[in-house]
């Protein structure tokens, strides 16, 4: 697993991924504290542990750094930021049966513009797997010498 690098300025806009979202009944936007219980349940649920306990850190930010996608008034979709580590995007899903329709991308593409707003002009994106996704999406690149970054030695 390596880290990867974003930058952060001089990015598209995101509201045209967002709106076409909306037209579809999809909403992505920043989760509120009341929804803290909710958000971290269903990470928990649907993702497990690790990354409920880092959508869990999220909340404790003000304002809050996890983004949530809604459809029909039920949770599909977060994505986290500053809950790692300082300017670490991550964790970040969408449930299984809302895939392949731009929730993670509107998802990523909010956090990380959230990121550049908060001041940061380069986003990491840590311990990945498959970087298709984010080279695509967002532009990223490799850390090179970056593996096992800062998840090693984890508690099983």
């Amino acid at each position: 697993m390596h880290d990867l690098l974003v930058k952060l300025y001089g990015r598209a806009d995101v509201r045209p991924d967002i709106d076409k979202l909306q037209a579809e009944g999809i909403n992505v936007r920043k989760a509120m504290a009341y929804e803290k219980h909710h958000v971290v349940e269903w990470v928990m649920e649907t993702f497990g542990t690790g990354w409920a306990s880092e959508c869990d850190v999220s909340f404790s930010n003000h304002p809050a750094t996890c983004f949530i996608a809604t459809e029909n008034n039920k949770i599909i979709g977060f994505a986290c930021y500053d809950s790692t580590a300082k300017n670490f995007f991550g964790p970040m899903g969408v449930a299984e049966q809302a895939r392949n329709r731009g929730i993670g991308k509107a998802l990523l593409l909010s956090a990380l513009d959230a990121m550049s707003q908060d001041g940061y002009a380069y986003a990491i994106i840590g311990g990945i797997d498959s970087a298709e996704f984010y080279i695509k999406t967002a532009g990223a690149i490799e850390i090179p010498g970056s593996s096992p970054g800062i998840y090693r030695d984890r508690l099983k």
